[in-house]
């Protein structure tokens, strides 16, 4: 059994798929953290589907002015322009036309993409590249030039997260912010377009075009169930990234199935189990929640049944006028355990917590009496709908029916409506 593990880490091509997978794997998964804030998941495919047209750019010009073949740093530059080109496409066609955003990156991307694939097949006999290999990229054989320009690469880029985070933060959360306190937003919206298109060009000729974007996303969004603070969402990420790597070689090795697939299959199935378990934002924990949830009109029922009997009220006078059914032991408990109910010997009475949010539900009901006399609706139907539409109490309309009012300070009735809490 130990074997299984051991065995492979004494082959050179594992030890540099391991190496240059990890590398990719964690530059790739940090930059991705802002990739997935922003909601650039697409530019990133886009991105990485565009290189083809620079990598045939590139390998035209060096085979014909200088006669150099698969030369790696022309064939990068070419991949640069290329990814520029389409993020500035993307930015004029979704500025200057009632195009969005998103079609304008479906355009463009498809569009030189096809570009590249045409230009391959036509300078066939000059262009020697594998379109499979572009699009799945070969980790198991990586070259010793990919693994020195996918390192200066991500030295480069994490260099620039570390130095502009706190940048990069305030712009990615509150974009507003940033730029009345004086932040180049855009110009950090094009540095991190930068930066992406940097990890996609170094890390395509090494992993391909389907491994890239799932690095660049998969990690990241694993995290994210995970963590509510950015700089531990760019760790986590970094460590899922690199897990992945490892995972998938070696589930490469025992199955001798494509790298890149096994990679990215491991990738997912980590997204999965974190998406099912995870404590917070997880499947399970959704599951309970809904389980364990009580209906908001029975809390509110609860708290101004109490606040009307002005005492401490038994459970047969909460049933006579909530009818709280199955519900009714978990909707006491957890308004116990929330703090704005107190269980006494005599029954349940409000803490000023309570107090404070049946309030809200009273002068919701009481506005809303007044509104409906106002309007003639029969005085015996009054409260009867009075009572259903007091659970619509946000703010705003409980705001918008006392200006509509005048301010009144009593309901039909004559009862006091409370103030505003």
């Amino acid at each position: 059994m130990i074997d299984l593990f051991i065995a492979p880490l004494t082959e050179t091509y594992f030890q540099k798929a391991l190496i240059g997978g990890s590398i990719v794997a964690v530059v790739a998964a940090v930059v991705g953290c802002l990739v997935v804030l922003r909601r650039m998941a697409f530019l990133g495919d886009a991105l990485a589907h565009a290189m083809i047209a620079g990598v045939a750019g590139g390998y035209l010009v060096m085979k014909l002015l200088f006669g150099l073949e698969a030369h790696a740093p022309g064939m990068l530059l070419g991949s640069l322009i290329a990814a520029v080109l389409t993020v500035a496409l993307i930015s004029f066609v979704s500025r200057i036309s009632r195009i969005k955003e998103d079609t304008a990156i479906g355009i463009m991307y498809t569009g030189i993409f096809a570009l590249g694939v045409v230009a391959v097949s036509i300078f066939r006999h000059y262009i020697h590249i594998d379109l499979m290999h572009f699009i799945m990229g070969d980790i198991l054989g990586v070259a010793d030039t990919d693994l020195w320009v996918s390192a200066f690469v991500a030295a480069a880029v994490l260099t620039i997260l570390i130095f502009f985070f706190r940048h990069f933060q305030l712009a990615t959360f509150d974009p507003v912010m940033a730029a009345s306190i004086g932040m180049p937003v855009v110009l950090l919206e094009y540095l991190l377009t930068t930066c992406v298109s940097l990890v996609v060009v170094s890390a395509v000729s090494m992993v391909g075009v389907i491994l890239v974007v799932g690095l660049l996303i998969t990690p990241a969004a694993t995290a994210y169930l995970l963590s509510d603070r950015l700089d531990k969402m760019m760790m986590l990420a970094a460590l899922f990234g690199v897990t992945s790597v490892i995972g998938g070689l070696y589930l490469c090795v025992w199955l001798d199935s494509a790298g890149g697939g096994a990679i990215m299959l491991f990738c997912t199935f980590q997204f999965l189990v974190v998406l099912t378990v995870a404590p917070k934002y997880g499947l399970l924990a959704r599951f309970i929640r809904m389980r364990n949830l009580v209906p908001q009109q029975l809390v509110e029922d609860t708290l101004t049944t109490i606040l009307r009997y002005d005492k401490p009220t038994p459970v047969s006078v909460i049933q006579q006028y909530v009818s709280p059914g199955k519900w009714q032991d978990k909707l006491l408990k957890r308004m116990v355990k929330d703090g704005m109910l107190l269980k006494t010997e005599s029954g349940f009475s409000l803490t000023d917590e309570g107090i404070k949010e049946a309030n809200k539900v009273l002068r919701a009901h009481r506005l809303w009496e007044t509104y409906l006399e106002s309007i003639g609706t029969p005085v015996k139907e009054v409260h009867t709908t009075a009572q259903q539409l007091e659970h619509l109490n946000e703010p705003d309309t409980v705001d918008y029916l006392n200006k509509k009012l005048g301010c009144p300070k009593t309901d039909p009735h004559g009862k006091k409506i409370p103030n505003e809490i």
